[in-house]
């Protein structure tokens, strides 16, 4: 289970992933859970994407019913 600062943090990869912060200590969670991957930029900087299990949370906590 994510704690909300971790759904926060998944969030805002989705939606400006430069703008991340690589230190916050939900990323390393997220990253551990799958939901975050890190892809390598032609400028040796790393940028965190969601990946497709997190896409998949994304949905299904915003699905309206």
């Amino acid at each position: 289970m994510l704690s909300p600062h971790e759904f926060a943090t998944l969030m805002l990869v989705k939606a400006s992933p430069d703008q991340i912060d690589m230190d916050r200590g939900e990323l390393d969670t997220l990253l551990e859970q799958q939901l975050v991957a890190l892809e390598s930029l032609p400028t040796g900087m790393r940028r965190p994407r969601v990946t497709d299990q997190g896409e998949f949370l994304l949905q299904a906590i915003t699905r309206k019913r």
